[in-house]
């Protein structure tokens, strides 16, 4: 694992985020969770309409981890978030089929940065 941190490459996304309890799907969001009890969306802040939104949570920054991982690969995310708690940054992270992404709040952004440089990162913003 050490080796992805090593050599790994993080991007921060230049937009702002945000996440939504929303009514219904949503039209042009990043991602959308429907389970059995809610609908989250994950959208740019610029871009969220009122009639979707039942509760919100604004100010998000999103680090995708710009590499490829492997679905045996172990203990990635949480080095990532015990990294993160140590520096009492809270986190809401997002998993797709070939990487991860974490948002932080813009606050955090700078101290989330700089942490993962000292893992091994390489941020890029963009």
């Amino acid at each position: 694992m050490d080796d992805y941190f090593d050599n790994g490459k993080v991007y921060v996304w230049k937009e702002t985020f945000a996440v939504v309890k929303a009514k219904s799907h949503v039209p042009g969001a990043f991602a959308v969770i429907h389970d059995k009890s809610e609908i989250t969306a994950i959208i740019e802040q610029s871009k969220v309409r009122d009639e979707y939104v039942i509760e919100i949570e604004k100010d998000w920054r999103m680090l995708t981890f710009d590499m490829v991982l492997p679905f045996d690969l172990v203990g990635f995310l949480a080095g990532i978030l015990k990294a993160m708690a140590e520096e009492k940054i809270s986190i809401f992270a997002i998993s797709a089929y070939s990487t991860d992404h974490i948002l932080v709040k813009e606050r955090d952004l700078a101290k989330a940065i700089v942490r993962l440089e000292k893992l091994g990162f390489s941020v890029k913003t963009g």
